[in-house]
């Protein structure tokens, strides 16, 4: 692909540290392609980590896993998206392995990660861990993603409900991320509602967007601490999209700030994105 200066989305982003004095260990970009010479088709690609490790393994986890996430997808024809992202994502694998075996203070390391990828208007997802993508749409949110955690397991076999699933004392316990020593299988379902089964959510890989639709990646230093229903409120404020996701940080901060914070926003800027 080519690389471009202009993004066909708006697009709005903030990674903080949080309220304890923590080292970020939060890592994203936003970049913006046209399929080729020929073809000035925009797509743009934003990949948001959350590392793990600590004692800065953590933080050098999650900038591989970007790195190597966009120099992947920007490599490529964009002739299979979902062949494209899962590749991607085995290949950061593969280097935060690699890059963890040369030195014995980064063994363990590891990190989550979100992507998502719009060819004009089609969104393609992919993800591993509990950093998650929501639509926003007719004043709905939606969680696109699953969790890959212990909790959503318990939650999914009917072991615990939701209330008890946000303060289990095993809601961080993640059981599938870049860096793992586990066989890895990328996640590309895309839930449009909670009853489609693993096929249906495939199948929805390349949903098309409509105006007014905005698109939210983060990592789960928002979401432990701020619930769907008060993301989409302050979503919907009078404000900028820069005040916005300063408002859902400074709620997360508020609540204890344990946690990095990164939160991602992108959106059409308007019907003529949609025309024919």
């Amino acid at each position: 692909m080519i690389p471009s200066n202009q993004n066909h989305l708006d697009t709005a982003a903030i990674s903080d540290p949080g309220s304890r004095g923590r080292i970020n260990e939060d890592s994203f970009q936003i970049n913006s392609f046209t399929l080729s010479e020929n073809d000035e088709t925009p797509v743009l690609l934003s990949v948001v980590a959350d590392g793990i490790g600590g004692h800065k393994a953590g933080e050098i986890a999650s900038k591989i896993a970007v790195e190597t996430i966009v120099t992947a997808v920007a490599e490529s024809d964009m002739s299979d998206p979902i062949w494209i992202l899962k590749s991607a994502l085995l290949e950061a694998n593969h280097s935060i392995i690699s890059n963890a075996a040369k030195d014995d203070t980064r063994i363990g390391m590891g990190s989550t990660v979100a992507c998502a990828l719009i060819i004009d208007t089609a969104l393609y997802i992919a993800t591993l861990g509990d950093s998650r993508i929501y639509l926003i749409r007719d004043n709905v949110i939606r969680q696109l993603t699953i969790d890959h955690t212990w909790v959503q397991e318990a939650w999914d076999a009917g072991i615990i409900n939701s209330e008890e699933a946000r303060s289990h004392p095993r809601r961080h316990l993640i059981r599938s991320y870049l860096g793992s020593a586990d066989p890895l299988t990328p996640d590309l379902r895309l839930y449009l509602s909670d009853n489609e089964n693993l096929e249906q959510a495939k199948a929805n890989q390349g949903l098309p967007l409509l105006p007014q639709d905005q698109i939210l990646i983060c990592t789960d230093g928002l979401t432990d601490l701020v619930i769907d229903e008060e993301i989409l409120d302050i979503i919907n404020r009078n404000d900028s999209k820069e005040e916005q996701l300063g408002k859902l940080v400074d709620l997360a901060n508020l609540r204890g700030g344990h946690d990095n914070i990164t939160i991602v926003l992108l959106q059409p800027p308007g019907e003529e994105l949609f025309e024919e």
